[in-house]
């Protein structure tokens, strides 16, 4: 069985300015680290901001780098690396999408402890949002952006499976795993600044969405957005149903492809140590911002290769943003 598991980069197009308020890249932070070179730039200058997870090849995360143990490069041209954070800390957004299908009905008590659990270690109040949705017959948001734990705690458990009448008086597909990942998507995260992520528990398989995966992997890349799924699934629902293991490879795709990470729970990884590893995760990234060298004339995504210049290191990013004009 196949367990791996993919890390990945955030890039946001934004101001100069937008970019040194978020990330607390100041003049004398460059003074005190020297990290970072000294540059001008008239405040509509596009800074693409980078977010990455370094490791070794056995995958224990790395937090000591400096700029210079990066190269980067877009569409193949070499690009200068301007600002550089070592400690991202970013406002940080996160959407809480939990798969209430009826073949999620005997893990879902677990998912709702480990989640509650996983927000009260994250959230920062007054500087974290979190919202909260849940995606079956229907995708229905249950929290709004909040940072508020209480309210939190509050909407997570009311996440469930549809009742007997729910399932009477409901229209349409199945499972709206793409519908849901594209709404939350468009919806929240594209007008959020910082970091950003859904995390995304179901067992992967989607019937019914109007949406199809390509959709939603597109809205994600739009908004700036990391994927973290995390395969969990009854094992005797699908029993030798394809359904039941094509889910894997979805997740995969779509957490490789936002550049988040994909996990699977099972007997040797617990859904809390899952949630351990996403924060560890979220609380080590290098954050790295550029000006590229080619104007954006028509909005395109435009490729990119983040590398360690330690061949024994491996920089976890996804390959592509979206240059907006």
């Amino acid at each position: 069985m196949e367990t791996g598991r993919f890390r990945g980069a955030s890039f946001l197009p934004m101001t100069r300015r937008g970019f040194l308020l978020s990330t607390g890249v100041f003049a004398a932070d460059r003074g005190m680290r020297g990290q970072d070179e000294a540059a001008t730039f008239s405040t509509d200058v596009k800074v693409v901001s980078v977010l990455a997870t370094v490791t070794t090849k056995k995958g224990q995360i790395i937090r000591d780098l400096a700029k210079d143990d990066f190269v980067l490069a877009e569409n193949g041209h070499r690009q200068t690396i301007r600002y550089f954070s070592r400690e991202t800390d970013l406002p940080l957004t996160i959407g809480l999408m939990v798969d209430t299908s009826l073949s999620q009905q005997k893990v879902m008590d677990a998912e709702r402890g480990a989640s509650i659990r996983f927000l009260d270690q994250v959230l920062r109040p007054g500087k974290d949002q979190v919202f909260v949705m849940q995606f079956d017959l229907a995708v229905l948001t249950r929290q709004t952006l909040t940072s508020s734990f209480r309210e939190l705690d509050e909407a997570i458990a009311k996440v469930d499976t549809p009742s007997r009448d729910e399932l009477e008086h409901q229209f349409g597909g199945g499972t709206l795993l793409y519908d849901a990942v594209s709404q939350a998507s468009k919806d929240f995260m594209q007008r959020q600044q910082g970091r950003k992520a859904l995390i995304v528990l179901t067992d992967g398989v989607d019937t019914g969405s109007d949406a199809t995966l390509a959709d939603a992997i597109d809205a994600a890349q739009r908004a700036d957005t990391l994927v973290y799924s995390i395969l969990f699934s009854d094992a005797g629902y699908y029993s030798l149903s394809f359904e039941g293991t094509k889910g894997r490879g979805v997740l995969m795709r779509m957490s490789r492809e936002t550049g988040g990470s994909f996990f699977e729970v099972s007997k040797k990884q617990s859904i809390d140590q899952i949630y351990a590893a996403i924060q560890d995760e979220l609380r080590s990234q290098y954050s790295l911002g550029y000006v590229s060298d080619t104007p954006v004339r028509i909005s395109e995504f435009r490729k990119i290769a983040l590398s360690a210049t330690q061949k024994d290191l491996v920089v976890h990013a996804r390959d592509r943003y979206w240059a907006r004009r």
